[in-house]
């Protein structure tokens, strides 16, 4: 299930989850939700930059956080030759590229490494788990060093990788380009780890936070669902009045903010009424199979959800390792 921390707790753009349902409504002059989309959207104009043919070459990108995972050792750096105490009880498996072994649970991986480039010299100098994650997230060291249960406040307030997508990238879909599910990574008492917002760059760069339970089939993300009092065809009645009202102000002269307006109300009708962004998030349209596949636990019916993501057009889907299973 999808679902917003807390009552109070300030989400995107400075609004509080009370406010978030507040907006989710649809009004006669217009959508709500398309002004918050459109309040999201603000910084595109001032950060759009041009940029070169052939600038980089990746679409999309799945960001794994995977705090607590496996060790490195069981997985992407076996150590074969290495003392008993020191490599672990797992053998290794060769490779697609020779001269490199991988953990012996990763037979199907162990295919796949002309694809996939494996570093196995990053290090933070950093011992604790929030600091270190926060140089991670923004590529920045954390001061001081080794600073466990540290929090998102200045000067350890650098954007996120989802924030700098985006601050660069114009949201022109009806998703945002940057999304992280299906939670925040927290220490106990539900600290927030540093670096996993757009900090210094504002609420409005803020990747979109969807806490969700997707292995459960159930999804009311506020402000993207219709009210049970409005049918798909009322939706379809009311989108056909805007598109109206919008044709008469043409009379008046189109200007940057109307047609702005527009693009705004169809990424909120798109959420609404089950376009392409809406669609993202119905697990229901995978088969069986493939959900199978993915596993049917929270994290990876995530992996699953962060793919249609990617297909629906998002730039960056982070999915963090949930600490306590669900």
């Amino acid at each position: 299930m999808f679902s917003v921390y807390g009552d109070n707790t300030q989400l995107c753009d400075g609004l509080t989850r009370r406010e978030m349902m507040r907006l989710g409504g649809l009004s006669l002059g217009g959508l709500s939700l398309a002004s918050l989309l459109k309040n999201r959207a603000l910084s595109a104009a001032s950060t759009q930059t041009a940029q070169g043919a052939g600038f980089g070459k990746a679409k999309s990108v799945i960001l794994f956080g995977l705090v607590g995972g496996i060790p490195q050792h069981e997985t992407w750096d076996p150590k074969p030759e290495a003392p008993e105490e020191i490599r672990g009880e797992f053998g290794v498996t060769a490779t697609k590229t020779p001269g490199l072994m991988v953990g012996e649970l990763m037979p199907k991986v162990a295919q796949l490494t002309d694809k996939i480039a494996v570093l196995r010299a990053m290090v933070t100098r950093d011992n604790s788990h929030s600091s270190s994650g926060y140089q991670m997230l923004t590529g920045i060291e954390h001061q001081p060093l080794s600073r466990e249960n540290a929090l998102p406040v200045p000067p350890n307030d650098y954007p996120s990788m989802g924030a700098m997508v985006r601050a660069l990238k114009n949201d022109a879909g009806q998703l945002p380009s940057a999304i992280t599910i299906p939670e925040h990574i927290w220490n106990d008492g539900n600290k927030p780890w540093p670096g996993q917002d757009a900090g210094q760059l504002g609420h409005r760069h803020d990747p979109w936070l969807i806490k969700c339970h997707p292995q459960e089939n159930r999804f009311d993300v506020p402000g993207m669902t219709l009210p049970t009092d409005i049918s798909s065809t009322r939706l379809d009645g009311r989108q056909s009045l805007l598109k109206q009202i919008s044709q008469q102000t043409a009379a008046f002269g189109q200007s940057a903010a109307i047609e702005n307006y527009d693009i705004y109300a169809q990424q909120a009708y798109g959420l609404l009424g089950g376009g392409k962004a809406g669609n993202a998030f119905s697990l229901a349209k995978e088969t069986e199979k493939t959900r199978d596949r993915y596993g049917r636990t929270r994290f990876g019916q995530s992996c699953l959800l962060a793919r249609r993501l990617v297909e629906a057009g998002v730039s960056l889907v982070q999915i963090n390792w949930t600490r306590i299973k669900k």
